[in-house]
Formats: structure tokens, sequence, C-alpha cells
């Protein structure tokens, strides 16, 4: 299993946006939906504690990125993220990019998501990018060395196959948009030795 060498192996800053709208959206959502998204995610992960998510989109098996499913939020909400997710994209200028996983993270105060890599085969290759909806001074994102707080609409892919953890230590949810990126049009280690 080869990670994709287009990855960052730190962070990599794509660019700041108006999230304003899609901000105030977000903080709309009622508590029940968050709990009931949240007890029918995919991802069940003991990494991520008590941090909860509303899934759009997920891969269809954890070996291949490059197959996924809609989740039924994302009809409601696909016309107020993709233009986010395409923006957000736009330094990487891929002519066939797709998106396999796309999700909202809530981290309450004093929540933490402990130190893990992203190992399965689909976390490989896709780039995988936050972008900050709410947080705080106390929100702290770990990438084995460094520490870093992420500011409100920064859209940033991190290094999810090092070392990396969050911890919010501030009085306020930590709400993030997160999802991944890759170029179908690029040859990857599933495709064999000569890329075919």
């Amino acid at each position: 299993m080869h990670a994709n060498p287009r990855k960052t192996t730190s962070i990599r800053h794509l660019g700041d946006f108006d999230i304003a709208a899609l901000r105030e959206d977000i903080l709309a959502i009622p508590e029940e939906t968050w709990d009931l998204e949240d007890a029918d995610k995919p991802n069940r992960f003991e990494t991520l504690g008590r941090t909860r998510h509303i899934v759009f989109r997920f891969i269809s098996s954890i070996s291949d990125w490059r197959e996924h499913y809609d989740r039924a939020p994302w009809a409601q909400w696909r016309a107020r993220l993709e233009p986010v997710l395409r923006e957000a994209v736009r330094p990487y200028a891929y002519a066939n990019g797709d998106f396999p996983r796309i999700m909202l993270a809530r981290m309450a105060p004093g929540g933490t998501i402990q130190p893990h890599t992203d190992n399965s085969p689909a976390a490989t290759w896709p780039h995988k990018i936050h972008i900050p909806i709410r947080t705080n001074p106390g929100v702290k994102f770990f990438i084995d060395p460094d520490v870093f707080h992420f500011r409100e609409g920064q859209a940033v892919e991190v290094n999810n196959l090092g070392l990396h953890a969050v911890r919010n230590d501030g009085d306020s949810d930590r709400i993030h948009l997160i999802f991944e990126y890759f170029d179908r049009d690029q040859p990857s280690w599933l495709d064999g030795p000569t890329g075919a």
C-alpha cells in the first residue's frame, strides 16, 4: 500500500472563504438532527471519542476511495455545500476531481480525538481537508510534532497519515466541515505497477 505522493506531509493552506451564510445554516441544525444522524453514522471509530457527525457522503469500502454513496442529508445540503467544496479544492486544478467523503464533525468543549493515523487503504490516497465552521482559541489540532489552530473559513489539507489528534479546551463547540478529494485521472497503486 502506497500513499498518494501529492498529499501534504503536514498542512497545506488552500485559502480563506466567506462561509457566513453556510455557518448560519449549520448552526441552525436542531440538536435532534445531530443526535439522529450521529446515531446512524457509518464512521464509528473509538479514536473519535464523543465527536458527533452528520455524514453526507461516505466510501462504499475501506479498501477503495473511488466508490462512494450519498446519504440522505446530502440531497438537502448539496446546493449549500458544493460551491464551498469546489472553491476550496481549486488550487489542486484537477479536471476530474471527486469527493468520496463529506461530513460535519462537532466536538463539544472538553472533547478530544485521540492520537491516531488514518491507515485504512481508502484513506491513503485522497486529500483530507478541513474547513472550520465554528471554533474557539482553545481548539488545537496536533500533527506530530506541530500544533495548529485553524480559523473559521480557512480551508486546510491535513496530513491524515501522520499521527494527529484534536482537543477542544475552549468553552464552545468546534464544528468542522471535513471532506476528502482526489483526482480520478491520477493512476494509483490500485491500478497496478504500470498505472494501467
